[in-house]
Protein backbone atom coordinates (compact mmCIF):
# COMPACT_ATOMS: atom_id res chain seq x y z
CA UNK A 1 0.00 0.00 0.00
CA UNK A 2 2.83 2.10 0.52
CA UNK A 3 4.19 2.58 -2.53
CA UNK A 4 0.86 2.60 -4.59
CA UNK A 5 0.18 6.07 -2.00
CA UNK A 6 3.08 7.40 -3.23
CA UNK A 7 2.07 7.03 -6.94
CA UNK A 8 1.73 10.61 -8.45
CA UNK A 9 -1.66 12.08 -9.07
CA UNK A 10 -2.02 15.19 -11.61
CA UNK A 11 -4.26 17.91 -9.92
CA UNK A 12 -6.42 20.60 -12.20
CA UNK A 13 -8.07 23.70 -10.76
CA UNK A 14 -11.39 24.43 -11.50
CA UNK A 15 -11.15 25.07 -14.76
CA UNK A 16 -9.76 21.93 -15.69
CA UNK A 17 -5.98 23.18 -15.94
CA UNK A 18 -2.72 21.28 -14.03
CA UNK A 19 -1.40 23.21 -11.26
CA UNK A 20 -0.01 20.46 -9.38
CA UNK A 21 1.59 16.96 -8.62
CA UNK A 22 0.89 15.47 -5.59
CA UNK A 23 1.14 12.15 -3.82
CA UNK A 24 -1.90 9.58 -3.76
CA UNK A 25 -2.01 9.98 -0.03
CA UNK A 26 -2.78 13.44 -0.13
CA UNK A 27 -4.97 13.10 -3.40
CA UNK A 28 -7.09 10.82 -1.09
CA UNK A 29 -7.33 13.08 1.85
CA UNK A 30 -9.23 15.99 -0.98
CA UNK A 31 -11.69 13.29 -2.12
CA UNK A 32 -12.41 12.43 1.36
CA UNK A 33 -13.30 16.05 2.78
CA UNK A 34 -14.62 16.61 -0.83
CA UNK A 35 -12.42 19.00 -1.69
CA UNK A 36 -11.66 17.28 -5.37
CA UNK A 37 -13.36 14.72 -7.30
CA UNK A 38 -11.45 12.20 -9.63
CA UNK A 39 -10.97 12.87 -13.54
CA UNK A 40 -10.91 8.95 -15.46
CA UNK A 41 -10.90 8.76 -19.21
CA UNK A 42 -14.31 6.64 -19.70
CA UNK A 43 -15.43 5.62 -22.90
CA UNK A 44 -13.85 8.20 -25.12
CA UNK A 45 -15.23 10.93 -22.94
CA UNK A 46 -13.60 12.44 -19.27
CA UNK A 47 -16.07 11.66 -16.49
CA UNK A 48 -15.22 12.73 -12.58
CA UNK A 49 -16.48 10.80 -10.03
CA UNK A 50 -16.74 11.76 -5.89
CA UNK A 51 -15.05 9.43 -4.23
CA UNK A 52 -17.84 7.25 -3.09
CA UNK A 53 -18.98 6.68 -6.77
CA UNK A 54 -15.36 6.33 -7.54
CA UNK A 55 -15.14 3.62 -4.76
CA UNK A 56 -18.59 2.21 -6.72
CA UNK A 57 -16.65 2.65 -10.64
CA UNK A 58 -13.67 0.38 -8.86
CA UNK A 59 -15.81 -2.31 -7.46
CA UNK A 60 -16.67 -2.47 -11.33
CA UNK A 61 -13.95 -1.99 -13.44
CA UNK A 62 -10.79 -3.38 -11.46
CA UNK A 63 -7.43 -2.08 -13.22
CA UNK A 64 -4.85 -4.72 -14.04
CA UNK A 65 -1.71 -3.89 -12.24
CA UNK A 66 -1.37 -4.26 -8.90
CA UNK A 67 -0.04 -0.53 -8.23
CA UNK A 68 -2.91 0.86 -9.17
CA UNK A 69 -4.75 -0.15 -6.50
CA UNK A 70 -5.27 0.84 -2.25
CA UNK A 71 -6.58 -2.05 -0.75
CA UNK A 72 -8.55 -1.58 2.49
CA UNK A 73 -10.18 -4.43 4.79
CA UNK A 74 -13.24 -4.62 3.13
CA UNK A 75 -12.48 -3.26 -0.96
CA UNK A 76 -10.01 -2.70 -3.93
CA UNK A 77 -9.78 1.00 -4.63
CA UNK A 78 -8.59 1.87 -8.13
CA UNK A 79 -5.76 4.85 -7.85
CA UNK A 80 -7.42 7.86 -8.90
CA UNK A 81 -4.58 9.68 -11.86
CA UNK A 82 -5.80 12.98 -12.33
CA UNK A 83 -8.40 15.23 -9.96
CA UNK A 84 -10.51 17.96 -10.04
CA UNK A 85 -9.85 20.48 -7.82
CA UNK A 86 -13.83 21.97 -6.98
CA UNK A 87 -12.90 25.43 -5.66
CA UNK A 88 -9.77 26.29 -6.70
CA UNK A 89 -9.65 28.23 -10.38
CA UNK A 90 -6.10 30.19 -10.56
CA UNK A 91 -2.88 29.52 -11.61
CA UNK A 92 0.68 29.46 -9.92
CA UNK A 93 1.69 32.51 -10.53
CA UNK A 94 5.21 31.79 -11.46
CA UNK A 95 7.39 32.85 -14.09
CA UNK A 96 8.84 31.12 -16.96
CA UNK A 97 12.15 29.88 -15.89
CA UNK A 98 15.24 30.25 -18.32
CA UNK A 99 16.57 26.76 -18.45
CA UNK A 100 18.83 24.56 -20.37
CA UNK A 101 15.56 21.92 -21.20
CA UNK A 102 12.80 24.66 -21.05
CA UNK A 103 15.34 26.10 -24.63
CA UNK A 104 15.56 22.91 -26.08
CA UNK A 105 11.73 22.67 -26.14
CA UNK A 106 11.32 26.14 -27.52
CA UNK A 107 13.74 25.92 -29.61
CA UNK A 108 12.41 22.01 -30.52
CA UNK A 109 15.81 20.76 -30.33
CA UNK A 110 17.00 22.19 -33.80
CA UNK A 111 19.97 24.04 -34.13
CA UNK A 112 19.07 27.75 -34.90
CA UNK A 113 21.33 27.91 -37.50
CA UNK A 114 21.63 25.05 -39.41
CA UNK A 115 18.02 23.93 -39.28
CA UNK A 116 18.85 20.24 -38.43
CA UNK A 117 17.63 18.29 -34.71
CA UNK A 118 19.80 16.75 -32.76
CA UNK A 119 19.61 14.39 -29.84
CA UNK A 120 19.79 16.76 -27.19
CA UNK A 121 23.04 15.60 -25.94
CA UNK A 122 24.48 16.53 -29.13
CA UNK A 123 23.14 20.73 -28.54
CA UNK A 124 24.62 23.13 -26.82
CA UNK A 125 23.36 26.87 -25.95
CA UNK A 126 24.79 30.05 -27.80
CA UNK A 127 24.54 33.19 -26.96
CA UNK A 128 23.44 35.28 -30.45
CA UNK A 129 25.47 38.09 -29.03
CA UNK A 130 28.50 36.92 -27.26
CA UNK A 131 28.96 37.88 -24.16
CA UNK A 132 32.09 39.41 -24.97
CA UNK A 133 29.81 42.06 -27.06
CA UNK A 134 27.73 42.42 -24.15
CA UNK A 135 25.47 39.82 -24.76
CA UNK A 136 23.38 38.56 -22.15
CA UNK A 137 21.79 35.65 -20.52
CA UNK A 138 17.86 35.79 -21.68
CA UNK A 139 15.42 34.36 -23.47
CA UNK A 140 15.90 36.81 -26.88
CA UNK A 141 19.74 35.70 -26.72
CA UNK A 142 20.08 32.41 -26.35
CA UNK A 143 19.57 29.87 -28.71
CA UNK A 144 20.19 25.88 -29.31
CA UNK A 145 23.51 24.96 -31.86
CA UNK A 146 24.83 22.00 -32.43
CA UNK A 147 28.35 21.58 -32.33
CA UNK A 148 29.47 22.48 -35.69
CA UNK A 149 27.51 25.73 -35.81
CA UNK A 150 28.74 26.47 -32.53
CA UNK A 151 32.26 25.65 -33.97
CA UNK A 152 32.11 28.05 -36.51
CA UNK A 153 30.53 30.65 -34.77
CA UNK A 154 32.64 30.84 -31.94
CA UNK A 155 32.84 33.69 -29.92
CA UNK A 156 31.58 36.28 -33.15
CA UNK A 157 28.61 37.88 -34.24
CA UNK A 158 26.09 35.06 -36.12
CA UNK A 159 27.01 37.18 -39.38
CA UNK A 160 30.89 37.87 -38.92
CA UNK A 161 30.55 33.43 -38.96
CA UNK A 162 28.80 33.97 -42.15
CA UNK A 163 25.69 32.25 -40.09
CA UNK A 164 22.32 33.61 -40.00
CA UNK A 165 19.78 32.73 -37.28
CA UNK A 166 16.32 30.78 -39.16
CA UNK A 167 14.08 32.34 -36.09
CA UNK A 168 14.64 35.12 -33.49
CA UNK A 169 14.44 33.60 -30.36
CA UNK A 170 11.92 34.90 -28.22
CA UNK A 171 9.93 34.55 -24.93
CA UNK A 172 7.80 31.17 -25.29
CA UNK A 173 4.15 31.79 -25.09
CA UNK A 174 3.66 28.55 -23.13
CA UNK A 175 3.86 28.57 -19.46
CA UNK A 176 4.52 25.76 -17.24
CA UNK A 177 2.61 24.87 -14.39
CA UNK A 178 4.38 21.52 -13.10
CA UNK A 179 7.55 22.56 -10.68
CA UNK A 180 8.64 18.55 -11.56
CA UNK A 181 10.80 17.12 -14.27
CA UNK A 182 8.36 14.77 -15.37
CA UNK A 183 8.92 10.86 -16.51
CA UNK A 184 7.83 9.88 -20.15
CA UNK A 185 5.01 7.32 -18.44
CA UNK A 186 3.52 10.53 -16.79
CA UNK A 187 3.85 12.37 -19.50
CA UNK A 188 2.24 10.65 -21.50
CA UNK A 189 -0.66 9.19 -18.45
CA UNK A 190 -1.34 13.14 -18.41
CA UNK A 191 -0.80 14.45 -22.21
CA UNK A 192 -4.36 15.60 -22.56
CA UNK A 193 -3.65 17.83 -19.30
CA UNK A 194 -0.44 19.05 -19.35
CA UNK A 195 1.00 22.29 -20.54
CA UNK A 196 4.66 21.43 -21.76
CA UNK A 197 7.07 21.89 -18.72
CA UNK A 198 10.17 21.62 -18.10
CA UNK A 199 11.79 23.31 -14.47
CA UNK A 200 15.24 22.58 -13.90
CA UNK A 201 17.87 24.67 -12.90
CA UNK A 202 18.18 28.08 -13.73
CA UNK A 203 20.47 29.40 -16.13
CA UNK A 204 22.89 32.38 -14.83
CA UNK A 205 24.06 35.88 -16.13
Amino acid sequence: MEAALDQPVLVLNRLWQAVNVIGARRAFGLLARGHAQVVHHHEDDFRTFALLDWIDFSTHNPPIAELETVRTPTRTIRLPRVILLTFFDKLPCKELKLTRNNIFERDKNTCQYCGRIFPREQLNLDHVIPRDYGGKTTWENIVCSCVKCNTKKANRLPHEAHLRLIRKPSRPKWRPVISLVLGTQHREMWKDFLDLAYWNVELDE
